[in-house]
């Protein structure tokens, strides 16, 4: 899955435990109503949020994760997250050049020379 939008936030690394480290990222997304999207990148992916700034266009690829708990009371409990593992800034739209031709000038076409106007045509449109 893929999440695309402009980078809010990238917190600083967390070491979790001593072999645990995670990093956030909050990705809003560009639509009618902006959503706050908070990506964790674990380990070494989370390495990978070192070139981003916020406000930076970004395509971020991830796995939504699931996890059951039973606390001490013996009920059960789930949790959801987001892991990104791949992260890739979006290019701003430029304008689209040198792919077509250029238009010829106007008077490097011959002018029609039997056109009327009153002439039925027979197109159906």
């Amino acid at each position: 899955m893929e999440v695309t939008g402009r980078v809010k936030v990238i917190n600083p690394v967390q070491q979790i435990s001593a072999t645990f480290k995670k990093r956030e990222l909050v990705v809003t997304t560009e639509e009618q109503y902006p959503q706050h999207i908070m990506i964790e990148f674990t380990q070494d992916k989370a390495d990978l949020l070192n070139n981003f700034a916020p406000g930076e266009q970004v395509k971020v690829s991830i796995n939504l994760r699931g996890r059951e708990w039973v606390n001490p009371q013996g009920e059960t409990k789930y949790f959801n997250s987001i892991q990104g593992w791949r992260i890739e800034k979006l290019q701003a739209e430029a304008p689209v050049t040198g792919q077509m031709p250029p238009m010829p000038a106007a008077d490097a076409f011959e002018p029609a020379t039997n056109f009327n106007e009153e002439e039925h045509d027979d197109l159906p449109f």
